[in-house]
């Protein structure tokens, strides 16, 4: 008998959002050349999609993807995503009478209502790829206040869900191994199926030995960087999670090893919020460099680094996060200094040390990573890049991916 390989991948996230773009798309081209038939159904943000849908449009149709985009509705809060849920059943429905799917494939919790609908109607096998501890992280981020009884409510509600989309599942996917360890204590779940598959990176952008050191040095002259002074870098947007107050603390500490260090944010966040905390720990503005960049200039500016640095808030979400972040930075050869209690850092710095951590942002465990900072520089480049290959690689990602996919069809 023949099986159908034909799968519905339903994502609340766009594929015209970056994103997409680097965690969803890249797998799935993988998997569509292994002989799965593959669909994406997701909510796509009307500024976005205006943008770049022919862009995506064509990429998906060369690598053989069907692409079924709906519009993303923000307006009243919950209503919308209330509207959204049903209008994503709806088209999944519709499409599985044409396609016939033997696999939906739900990328975090919004998705993932779909995906139980279509078990329940069709007996759709359901893939969870839950990205994270959805509801928890509201709480965390403080975007859900639990005083308020609504948002207790609405917690409740994605915590109840959430039993049953793991319940449900016919496969889960965690980002970490903390993660997993965490959902397999839940009650009933000690033995449901899960698959670690972290945030990876386009090992073949982020790669060193591409980045031409010419043109690095000019870029460190346009920047007022002067050739032997230390930079730090940061990467990304400082957002909800990230420990900016205690990134700016470091730095200001760093400051009286290295008069000459310069911080350099490669971010599109407003340089008036990097700037006030420069004034809240007495560091001069001429000391950090903000800068955007596009995605195919970016690994030029990590390389214009000696180190970077993250610090991201150690609450109970974040055990099930991974940093996509630091898949890019290894891939460049790039050394890392981080805090632990989150994700599977302690074990990857453990496993195979890519720099330095610390669990602690006080004067005295801070002045510890300073003065282990210049042994980050005798750490060969080469190792640190087969970390990025062997643990965070489109390529692992991608075959983890399509084992899950071989076991349920």
């Amino acid at each position: 008998m023949n099986v159908s390989k034909s799968v519905l991948y339903v994502s609340y996230d766009g594929m015209t959002d970056s994103l997409g773009q680097s965690q969803v798309i890249p797998y799935l081209t993988v998997l569509s050349q292994n002989g799965y038939d593959i669909h994406i159904l997701s909510a796509e943000k009307p500024e976005a999609y205006a943008k770049r849908k022919d862009f995506i449009a064509k990429l998906l149709s060369d690598n053989n993807i069907h692409w079924h985009p709906i519009p993303y509705t923000k307006k009243p809060p919950i209503v919308s995503t209330i509207k959204d849920v049903f209008r994503m059943k709806r088209e999944a429905h519709r499409l599985h009478k044409e396609f016939n799917f033997s696999i939906i494939h739900c990328r975090s919790y919004i998705s993932a209502f779909t995906g139980v609908y279509m078990k329940r109607k069709f007996g759709t096998k359901f893939i969870f790829d839950m990205r994270g501890f959805y509801a928890d992280e509201r709480v965390d981020g403080k975007l859900w206040n639990r005083s308020n009884p609504i948002y207790n409510a609405v917690y409740k509600y994605f915590k109840r869900k959430e039993k049953l989309f793991f319940t449900k599942a016919d496969h889960t996917i965690s980002l970490t191994y903390a993660g997993r360890d965490i959902i397999h204590t839940f009650e009933g779940m000690e033995n449901i199926p899960i698959e670690v598959i972290p945030c990876c990176a386009d090992t073949e952008l982020f790669d060193f030995h591409n980045v031409d050191t010419e043109n690095v040095e000019q870029l460190r002259e346009k920047l007022g960087i002067a050739k032997n002074e230390f930079v730090v870098t940061y990467l990304g947007s400082i957002g909800t999670w990230y420990m900016a107050d205690e990134m700016m603390h470091f730095f200001k500490l760093l400051k009286a090893k290295k008069p000459d260090a310069k911080f350099l944010f490669i971010s599109r966040d407003n340089p008036q919020i990097i700037h006030s905390l420069c004034d809240k720990y007495g560091v001069s503005h001429s000391d950090t460099i903000i800068m955007p960049a596009d995605r195919e200039n970016v690994p030029s500016m990590i390389a214009v680094g000696n180190v970077s640095l993250f610090f991201i808030k150690p609450v109970f979400s974040k055990k099930a996060s991974s940093p996509t972040k630091l898949a890019e930075l290894l891939g460049m050869g790039m050394p890392v200094i981080c805090n632990g209690d989150v994700g599977d850092l302690d074990k990857f710095m453990q496993d195979t040390p890519f720099g330095l951590i610390t669990t602690k942002f006080d004067d005295a465990s801070l002045q510890n990573l300073i003065s282990q900072i210049d042994n980050l520089g005798t750490i060969d480049r080469e190792y640190l890049r087969r970390i990025s290959l062997d643990l965070f690689s489109l390529k692992i990602g991608a075959e983890r991916y399509l084992k899950v996919y071989e076991k349920l069809v």
